[in-house]
């Protein structure tokens, strides 16, 4: 007898993308299982992945790609495509940036690359398989920069590299100050008081500390730039600062203005100006940091031993971990022993504490106040809320608004566009003197002196338009608002996970609720049990209880939580069925048992005109009536209500007094879900939508209103919140629903909605607000620099400026008020 050896089947899942409706899941699902050595297939369009048993001796995950390709979708296997985030070191305007994205981009195995200027980040998504993380870090450096170090240092001590770049700024500018004063004062003595001898070589000599020592790093990025063939920021100051001084060479030969002192000047406004950008980007990223900081260093553990204190990276899910009143809760776990109030504002924004008992949840990072706690943890590492918070907050910082693509396109030749400007300014001085010299006389600012050479005007023009432009301005526009906003979106408890939103939120017209979880407080009762005929409600109560204790529905679970209350233990259950948006059906103690609406009962043909008017009644006052059909008769009527979360009367009131509309999704009828709508102010019902209908009503809602806003927090509401131009989950909510979403809302109540909304109009406004200013600022200044209208040491001063304005203008952000108008009035 041959034995066959039986090769089990590998499981691949992999993440789709392309999937618009649960149509394409189907699709793809039946491509999948036709596919050859494909045993088992399965797409879950909520979750966005395709589940796949395979025979790896006949099927590859090439070929399952390809099946997946031609099917008309993206795939990516699990473990097939890792993220990789990464700090770079030296990065001066968006144009270094877009080095570096570009030469990241260039790499195979490489699908993508962003990097933010404002926070000098590079978030890569790359194949493991085809290029590892050390090659990545060679593509930045080939690009000419270095990646920063955030490991601990020789002492022990965290190592901030934000301070280091702050410390490294503050040292080059006083040390250009340090000589760039005594040269002006030197200038000042010369011509208003007394003839200095040896002036030219001393001032020369002076010159050179802040012109090439404190400006090397300048110098040097201007090397790398022009070896890559990409000038940028730093090409312009060189060529301000460098030829000015070199010029002064001729100056012990030719009767020549001496132009050190410009030079010198140029190079000390420009550290200053970077200086003081680095130190307010510092303040618009900190939301990072202190989450960071958030987090213990240690936990203590207790064992058979005893109590024992571990490093935080030691720590394993299902460890005991013992909390001291005022202590951190060290990870992510369920109270054990104890009972506490605990802090929860750093996860909530919420600053009154809440008490925590036995078999309750708790976040890591928050804070026991009162009692001692012992707590078993149940994540650890990344899988912490806090690890994710952070993870979100850094994604939504390196995402783009659409608003930006363009600026990035423009930035790209900006450079380019003013060495020619310069160039051609330089030019057209020694072409046309006359004309130029009558435009400078025409305005006759303080500053001006049109009796100059033709030579040194043109040079002076040709300078002003090469220090006064300035890029940075446009490049910091939107990151540095969206660093500022989703910091304090993270404070308050809104998670911005895509950038886009900020720009798309701003253009709803209508916000579409689901009922169950973002409005009620997603924990039904029963409200009245209604026998019919010779039934008991006790006795009705006690088949639907024991039938129902094998659904999962909320509404479900309050009937069999009432029906333990009363002490009615659970029978046993046969043949359960549950049946999507209709009800449940079973056997419990020989006797057939359906619970649901009008729809089971109709189609098991059940009468129930007779209940009609109670029935209706029921609904009027908000309640879902649930119809017992017992044996083939209708049993009686169980009416349960979810009670509607506090703040949803006013929450509803205040999106209407800002301009929205708003729409309540239901599967409730029309009559429930119109009396639920009455009760809040809804001015739209959709009523009796089952679960798969959530995308098709949300697309209707697109067609009438344009873009739409969906809150949800179910696995069923995953979709719609995909379909909608901004999808917002309830973060008490299910992992899908949250991953679907753009925007998350750590608490559950309808305060985060309003929050988010004014929060996006907030950030979006400033960006709005910092583009025109760069965009202002430049086509003025460079204008007037070109007919000689600005000296360049002015033009030194103002270039600083205009990225500093940008950056602090973003900073304002937290000056807005983002609470709902019912709330007490705090700013932020």
């Amino acid at each position: 007898m041959i034995e066959l050896a039986v090769v089990a089947p590998k499981q691949l899942v992999f993440k789709i993308e392309g999937m618009s409706c649960t149509a394409c899941a189907q699709s793809l699902e039946k491509a999948l299982q036709k596919a050859k050595g494909v045993q088992k297939a399965r797409v879950n369009f909520a979750a966005g992945k395709a589940y796949v048993d395979y025979d790896s001796e006949t099927t590859t995950i090439q070929d399952l790609k390809e099946v997946i390709s031609s099917a008309g979708y993206t795939g990516v296997a699990s473990g097939d495509r890792e993220e990789f985030s990464q700090k770079i070191e030296g990065m001066t305007c968006t144009s270094c940036a877009q080095a570096v994205e570009k030469s990241l981009q260039g790499k195979k195995g490489v699908e993508s690359a962003r990097v933010n200027f404002a926070s000098e980040t590079a978030r890569v998504i790359f194949e493991p398989g085809i290029i590892g993380r050390e090659e990545i870090i060679e593509a930045i450096r080939e690009a000419g920069f270095e990646i920063s170090r955030e490991k601990e240092d020789k002492d022990g001590e965290e190592f901030d590299p934000d301070l280091e770049n702050l410390a490294r700024a503050a040292k080059r500018m006083w040390i250009a100050a340090g000589f760039a004063i005594p040269i002006m004062i030197l200038m000042m003595v010369h011509m208003f008081i007394f003839p200095i001898p040896y002036y030219f070589p001393i001032i020369f000599a002076l010159g050179f500390v802040p012109v090439f020592v404190a400006g090397w790093e300048t110098h040097r990025h201007t090397l790398r730039a022009i070896r890559n063939l990409r000038p940028n920021m730093d090409t312009l100051v060189s060529l301000g600062s460098v030829v000015p001084y070199s010029l002064n060479f001729l100056a012990f030969w030719l009767p020549l203005a001496s132009f050190v002192e410009m030079a010198a000047s140029i190079m000390t406004f420009h550290l200053v100006g970077r200086f003081l950008e680095a130190k307010a980007k510092g303040r618009a990223s900190q939301a990072i940091k202190k989450l960071l900081q958030m987090g213990a260093k240690t936990a203590r553990v207790m064992t058979e031993e005893g109590e024992t204190e571990v490093p935080i990276e030691e720590l394993k899910i299902g460890d005991i971990m013992l909390i001291r009143p005022g202590e951190k809760i060290p990870t992510d776990g369920v109270v054990h022993r104890g009972v506490s109030t605990v802090d929860e504002s750093m996860a909530t924004g919420e600053s009154i504490p809440v008490e925590r008992t036995e078999g309750q949840e708790v976040i890591g990072g928050t804070i026991n106040k009162q009692g001692v706690l012992q707590v078993r943890a149940s994540r650890v590492g990344k899988d912490t809320f806090l690890s994710q918070v952070i993870k979100m907050v850094e994604e939504a910082q390196g995402s783009r608004v659409p608003i930006q693509e363009f600026a990035d396109r423009v930035t790209g030749f900006f450079v380019p566009g003013v060495l020619l400007l310069a160039i051609g300014s330089f030019i057209s001085w020694n072409l046309f003197p006359e004309f130029h010299v009558a435009i400078v006389e025409f305005f006759n600012f303080p500053w001006s002196n049109p009796n100059l050479p033709t030579f040194s005007l043109a040079l002076l023009a040709m300078i002003a338009v090469f220090v006064i432009s300035c890029p940075c301005a446009l490049g910091l526009a939107t990151p540095t608002a969206i660093m500022v906003g989703s910091g304090i979106g993270a404070e308050k408890g809104v998670l911005i996970r895509r950038g886009e939103a900020i720009q798309t939120i701003k253009e709803a017209r209508i916000i579409a609720f689901d009922k169950t979880g973002p409005l009620t407080q997603g924990k039904p009762d029963v409200t009245d049990i209604l026998p019919v005929g010779n039934w008991s409600a006790e006795e009705m109560l006690h088949l639907v209880g024991s039938l129902e204790k094998a659904s999962e529905h909320p509404l479900g679970q309050a009937i069999v939580e009432n029906a333990e209350r009363k002490g009615l233990k659970p029978l046993e259950v046969e043949n359960f069925e549950a049946l999507t948006g209709r009800g449940v059906v079973g056997e419990v103690g020989g006797r057939k048992v359906l619970v649901g609406n009008r729809l089971l009962m109709q189609e098991e043909g059940i009468s129930f005109n007779q209940e009609e008017d109670r029935i209706a009644g029921l609904e009027d006052e908000g309640k879902t009536a649930m119809l017992i059909g017992i044996d083939g008769k209708l049993a009686g009527i169980i009416a349960v209500a979810d009670i509607l979360k506090d703040e949803a009367v006013q929450a509803i009131s205040e999106l209407g007094k800002m301009g929205l509309s708003t729409a309540l999704i239901s599967g409730d009828n029309q009559r429930t879900a119109d009396a639920i709508a009455r009760q809040l102010g809804i001015s739209r019902v959709l009523a009796e939508v089952l679960p798969e209908g959530k995308v098709e009503e949300i697309q209707r809602l697109q067609e009438e209103y344009g873009v739409v806003v969906m809150v949800g927090d179910g696995i069923n509401d995953a979709p719609a919140l995909k379909q909608a131009n901004v999808g917002i989950a309830i973060g008490t909510g299910t992992d899908i629903a949250i991953e679907a979403a753009d925007i998350t809302l750590v608490r559950g109540d309808l305060d985060g909605v309003i929050r988010a909304i004014r929060l996006a109009g907030a950030t979006f406004n400033k960006i709005k607000q910092n583009y025109f200013w760069a965009w202002f600022y430049n086509g003025v200044a460079i204008p007037a620099a070109f007919f000689g209208l600005i000296h360049p040491i002015i033009g030194a001063a103002a270039m600083a400026a205009s990225s500093l304005n940008v950056v602090l203008n973003s900073l304002r952000l937290r000056r807005v008020p983002i609470d709902p108008g019912y709330r007490q009035d705090r700013r932020v």
